[in-house]
């Protein structure tokens, strides 16, 4: 009788360890979604600048048809999410986001997203 419930504590103790590691993965699997999301939201929205930039006459401070000259606004280089970084050329501007939230050893949550005039492109990098 003592082996057998010495069996089943040693049961009950496994399950239990197996069931706060899963939960510990899905709570870290959540927490690097969200942290992504935000990202491209913040994506999304620099995107709807940098359009906003295409549109918008020399005349008055914009591009006249073109990207070149946009740059990501100061206060929005570094945000509690990660930083931005833009690659700019007349007729597109790729701006990736790279998050504080490390998904793996070494690489950091990534997201590109290619703005044209008319359109609007997201990429998970990782």
């Amino acid at each position: 009788m003592g082996q057998q419930q010495l069996l089943l504590v040693v049961l009950g103790i496994l399950i239990v360890g197996i069931a706060i590691l899963v939960g510990i993965y899905i709570f870290r699997a959540n927490a690097i979604e969200a942290k992504r999301n935000t990202i491209t939201n913040e994506l999304i929205n620099l995107a709807g600048l940098a359009q906003q930039y295409y549109l918008k006459p020399t005349s008055m401070g914009g591009g006249g048809k073109s990207f070149a000259g946009w740059k990501i606004p100061q206060p929005l280089l570094f945000t509690a999410s990660g930083r931005f970084l833009a690659s700019v050329s007349s007729d597109n501007v790729v701006i990736t986001g790279i998050g504080n939230e490390v998904v793996t050893d070494k690489d950091s949550i990534e997201v590109q997203t290619t703005v044209y005039a008319d359109s609007i492109s997201t990429a998970i990098i990782h």
